[in-house]
C-alpha cells in the first residue's frame, strides 16, 4: 500500500529504574484513504502513545510508520515538523485552543507556518460554517461551550486538508448530548474528505460507530469483530 497508512511491528519502551517498561509490542495496522478506525483500551494501555507515534510526535523504539509512502522518522527535524503540519490533523481531549485568539484565528493557526496559503481564510470560514459556528468566528474560546470548542478543534484539524486525522478522546470532556453531536460531525466531515481517521476513546458508544474497530490490550492491537 503506497497510499494510506501502514504501521508495522511498532514497539515502544520507556526507561525506568526497574528496567525498560514496554507500552507497545508488535502493533501493526493498515488503513487506506477514506477509512476510519476506533481504538479502545483501558487507561494506561498505550492508546495515546500509539496515536502520538503515528502522528510523528514521539519516535518508536522499533517498527515503522509510513503515511503515503513516507516514514516521518526518517526525516530531518525541520522536514518532520513540515510533515506533521501538512499531512496530519490532531484533535485532543482538551481542545487546546489559544485563549487570546478568535475562533477564526484558532482555525487558521496551522496555516501560519510554511508556504503562504492564500485560500486558507476562505477554507476556514467554510469549515466554520460546516461545523455550525459561522456566527461565532470572532468570539474567543472562553465564550464557547465545550462542544463548540471541540468543533473549532475539528475545523482546525482539517484546515490543511491532511491525509491523516488523529483524535485523542475527542468527546471525553463532553456531556452525552454534546459528545453525540461532535461524534456525528466528526464522521460526517471525514466522509466528505479523502482522509484517514483514527479515534482513540474510552467510549464504547463512540467506538461502535466505526466500521473498523480495535482494542489495545496487553501492548497489542486486536481487531474487534461484530
Amino acid at each position: 500500500m503506497t497510499s494510506g497508512l501502514v504501521v508495522t511491528d511498532l514497539r515502544k519502551q520507556y526507561p525506568t529504574p526497574a528496567g525498560p517498561l514496554a507500552v507497545l509490542d508488535g502493533v501493526s495496522l493498515a488503513l487506506a484513504r477514506g477509512e476510519a478506525a476506533s481504538v479502545m483500551g483501558p487507561s494506561g494501555s498505550g492508546k495515546s502513545t500509539l496515536l502520538y507515534i503515528i502522528g510523528g510526535l514521539e519516535p518508536p523504539t522499533g517498527g515503522t510508520v509510513q503515511l503515503d509512502g513516507d516514514d516521518p522518522y526518517r526525516l530531518a527535524e525541520r522536514e518532520l515538523a513540515a510533515f506533521r503540519n501538512r499531512k496530519v490533523g490532531f484533535v485532543f481531549q482538551d481542545a487546546a485552543l489559544l485563549p487570546q485568539c478568535s475562533v477564526l484565528e484558532n482555525v487558521l493557526t496551522p496555516t501560519l507556518v510554511g508556504e503562504a496559503d492564500r485560500d486558507a481564510p476562505a477554507r476556514a470560514r467554510a469549515l466554520l460554517d460546516r461545523v455550525g459556528l459561522a456566527d461565532r468566528r470572532d468570539h474567543r474560546p472562553a465564550e464557547l461551550s465545550g462542544g463548540e470548542k471541540q468543533r473549532v478543534a475539528l475545523a482546525r484539524a482539517l484546515i490543511r486538508r491532511p491525509a491523516l486525522v488523529l483524535c485523542d478522546e475527542p468527546t471525553g470532556n463532553l456531556d452525552r448530548a454534546s459528545a453525540d453531536a461532535v461524534a456525528s460531525l466528526l464522521l460526517e466531515l471525514h466522509a466528505a474528505q479523502d482522509t484517514i481517521l483514527i479515534v482513540v476513546t474510552h467510549s464504547a458508544s463512540l467506538a461502535a460507530r466505526f466500521a473498523i474497530r480495535y482494542e489495545l490490550i496487553d501492548r497489542r492491537l486486536r481487531p474487534l469483530v461484530g
